[in-house]
């Protein structure tokens, strides 16, 4: 039996230590935490919080360990006191109850793995982290198991703001010290990966390994291909793959050994899911073990419609990556070849695909431009433009340049080619152009890993001084030149500037951190154009 006294945490009424994944569905069933769909997965509600809840992330402050800590808009700090009266109220609260606890891996290289302790009030949270994190399955190896680190996730348990020092009835804390995570008030089960790969970002770069909010993919001759990109911007669709082995589609890092993965599952977006478009991921709703989280289901004939957006267009999917038919089991790979730089530009004026120099990766990296997708975050009910540093600014502890120097310098070790893929608008910005097909991004993808476009006449873009190939095979011509795709050429000039100018004010955070060449790398005479477009008006 687990000992989870030195967490405080006793006389709970049972303990359910490492349980299969039948043995949950057996416990969330018979617990009506779901209900089983048609051919196996498990449908769950996660409530009013379908989504991550950002502003109510903290980190205990804490002098020796968070000296360094990027705090601001997305690490916000809280102190001992409040941190210690919440937890022994949390303690209380877990007396009497029962809990699951699931022992698995953050990290796939042994060198850099971490041993993560998941402890949960709940079944299907035990069965989700089951599925996200790394298994053991040596029984000897799990007697012996020590957690580096624990996350103990409550979502009925609810903070009191006044007394907690909490923003809401949510929170996801972060105690260093202590390694440990401490989740209530929200059942939204991202939550709980996305708390330990904060973690791994604040932890590994210390230890010379850079931390992506990317996934990644490996060719029948062992290259492979880093995607970066937030929530909805195509990492997992654009990463899954019939001819290339998948690594992993969030979560990785880049150590001297090469790439790997930090998880051993894949949460991937449900909504509208086209089973010709995505097949594999779509299988993945038809297996036993995979977890739905707010997918509409039939409660009679126990069918889903995943189009439904009834409850959330974040609709998600919690599996294995043993249920896709090409994965790398081991999660680690080489020296990434290509870097892909993934956008979902909202304005419509970004190309479809551009080829970046080193100066100009960095400048993207840091400044992770995208659209917010509909039901990622609270409160987000259509696309937005946003920028969000390292493509994932709320999961980055340390200051952004930290992690764009360790690009940097691995781009230029290893000789690795950086391109921005933009999946987002043509034709014009959102609520007038369409969106670009899954098909057409997926043919930009592997000419370019291919090398197709190695030998393809470029142009550069006016606006924003990238790169962009004339043509591409299984691509039309005027797509890859976003201007001729509008209707109106001087709407789309004056859009373009727009965005332009948001880049260079968003960049103005940076510039005293970063390397003069990597400021200039930006859109040129961005504010030039926007006067222009403005007096046009």
């Amino acid at each position: 039996m687990v000992d989870l006294s030195p967490l405080g945490i006793s006389n709970v009424a049972h303990t359910y230590h490492n349980l299969s994944t039948p043995a949950l569905y057996e416990e969330a069933i018979r617990r009506r935490e779901g209900k089983v769909a048609h051919l196996g997965p498990l449908v769950v509600r996660t409530g009013q919080y379908t989504g991550r809840s950002p502003k109510d992330k903290f980190i205990v402050r804490d002098p020796e360990w968070t000296s360094d800590i990027w705090w601001g808009e997305h690490n916000h700090p809280i102190e001992h006191e409040s941190f210690d009266i919440l937890f022994a109220r949390l303690q209380a609260y877990l007396q009497g109850r029962d809990v699951f606890v699931q022992d698995c891996y953050t990290g796939a290289d042994p060198e850099f793995r971490y041993d993560t302790r998941i402890i949960t009030e709940d079944a299907w949270h035990n069965m989700f982290a089951r599925d996200m994190f790394i298994r053991e399955f040596d029984p000897e190896v799990l007697e012996r198991f020590e957690p580096d680190w624990t996350v103990i996730n409550c979502p009925r348990f609810k903070a009191i703001p006044k007394l907690d020092g909490t923003r809401s009835e949510a929170f996801i804390i972060v105690n260093l010290a202590k390694k440990l995570t401490l989740i209530g008030g929200t059942s939204y089960a991202g939550e709980i990966k996305k708390s330990m790969f904060g973690v791994m970002n604040y932890l590994l770069p210390k230890r010379g390994v850079l931390t992506m909010h990317a996934s990644a993919n490996e060719g029948e001759h062992g290259d492979t291909t880093v995607f970066f990109g937030l929530s909805g911007t195509g990492k997992t669709t654009l990463s899954t793959s019939a001819d290339r082995a998948m690594i992993g589609d969030d979560e990785h890092g880049w150590s001297d050994r090469g790439l790997f993965n930090f998880e051993g599952g894949s949460y991937a977006k449900m909504i509208n899911l086209d089973p010709a478009a995505e097949p594999e991921i779509y299988a993945c709703t038809r297996r036993f073990g995979t977890v739905l989280e707010n997918v509409s289901i039939d409660t009679a004939t126990r069918r889903l419609d995943l189009d439904d957006d009834s409850l959330t267009e974040n609709t998600r999917g919690a599996y294995p990556l043993s249920h896709l038919p090409n994965i790398k089991p081991s999660g680690m790979g080489g020296h990434p070849n290509h870097v892909i730089m993934l956008t979902a530009d909202a304005f419509g004026v970004l190309p479809p695909i551009s080829r970046l120099t080193p100066e100009q990766a960095q400048y993207h990296f840091i400044s992770g431009y995208t659209a917010k997708v509909a039901g990622t975050e609270r409160g987000v009910k259509e696309p937005r433009a946003t920028f969000s540093a390292c493509f994932g600014a709320p999961f980055m502890p340390l200051h952004p340049t930290v992690y764009a120097e360790m690009l940097a310098d691995r781009i230029a070790n290893h000789d690795v080619q950086v391109w921005l893929l933009n999946t987002g608008w043509t034709g014009g910005p959102y609520g007038v152009g369409s969106r670009i097909s899954i098909q057409h991004s997926r043919a930009l993808v592997r000419a370019a890993v291919s090398g197709a476009l190695d030998d393809v006449e470029y142009v550069t873009d006016p606006v924003f001084g990238v790169e962009v190939p004339t043509e591409c095979h299984g691509v039309p011509p005027e797509l890859l030149r976003p201007r001729d795709t509008w209707a109106d050429a001087a709407a789309y000039d004056a859009t373009a500037a727009e965005l332009a100018q948001m880049f260079v004010d968003n960049f103005a955070a940076y510039e005293d951190q970063a390397p003069p060449d990597v400021v200039a790398a930006g859109p040129p005479g961005a504010a030039e154009r926007t006067n222009l477009a403005e007096a046009a008006r």
